[in-house]
């Protein structure tokens, strides 16, 4: 499932609709879209958008909880 369509994507930001772009996914991975990836306004955070130390400790309060009820 995507969120964009990559191609049309790469459209708006050649034309300069619309300026930046930040993505954690691509629709194909591993390979993905080369060109929109390297683009020059594309920001790729390769899944590691939610890597925060507040995500990390929900993730982890997440995981107590599942092993806790697991356990009963």
């Amino acid at each position: 499932m995507s969120i964009i369509n990559e191609h049309d994507m790469l459209e708006l930001l050649d034309s300069g609709f619309v300026s930046s772009l930040g993505l954690d996914v691509f629709a194909n991975e591993p390979e993905g879209n080369l060109a929109l990836s390297q683009h020059r306004n594309v920001t790729s955070t390769p899944h590691i958008g939610a890597s925060t130390l507040e995500a990390q400790r929900r993730i982890g309060d997440e995981i107590v909880a599942i092993i806790e009820s697991t356990l009963r």
